[in-house]
């Protein structure tokens, strides 16, 4: 669970108008943060990652069949799992200074995937998604989205039921 969420993070904010542009957000800006704190002032943070994984979320559905899977879509019993790992822990999961920039979320995904993947651009179907929680699976998802961040182009892995 901690690997999906990392790379939610990552790819989040990878994914955001100032780093790649795959969808029209800034949540991770400096200037975000301080529109944010007056409303959510204890959850800041977590209010960014909402936002940035909507987002996200909305950008896999339009170019994805529905029905698919994504590290954005996933079953309901797993997103609540996630909210409620997000929820209790979110100053240990996410460390600000992996997003400075694009080159060091870069290497903070790279670093998460420890895998390898060719390159892909479009849909790529990587597997079932009851094969979600392998590592080699979350290892391919992340290498498929660290290839096509660095490189400029799209490339949204998805699983199928």
């Amino acid at each position: 669970m901690r690997r999906i969420i990392a790379l939610r993070y990552l790819v989040g904010f990878l994914g955001e108008k100032s780093q790649c542009n795959w969808w029209p957000t800034s949540f991770y800006e400096t200037s975000s943060i301080r529109f944010l704190e007056p409303v959510f002032s204890r959850t800041a943070p977590l209010a960014q990652y909402h936002g940035a994984v909507e987002a996200a979320r909305r950008f896999h559905d339009e170019n994805l069949s529905v029905g698919s899977f994504h590290i954005f879509r996933l079953p309901e019993e797993i997103e609540q799992d996630l909210h409620e790992m997000v929820q209790a822990q979110l100053l240990e999961l996410f460390d600000p200074g992996l997003i400075v920039d694009r080159a060091s979320a870069l290497n903070a995904l790279s670093k998460v995937s420890n895998g390898a993947a060719g390159e892909a651009v479009g849909p790529v179907l990587v597997g079932k998604i009851d094969e979600l929680r392998a590592s080699a699976l979350l290892d391919k998802i992340g290498a498929i989205y660290q290839i096509a961040l660095s490189s400029d182009t799209h490339a949204l892995p998805y699983l199928v039921a």
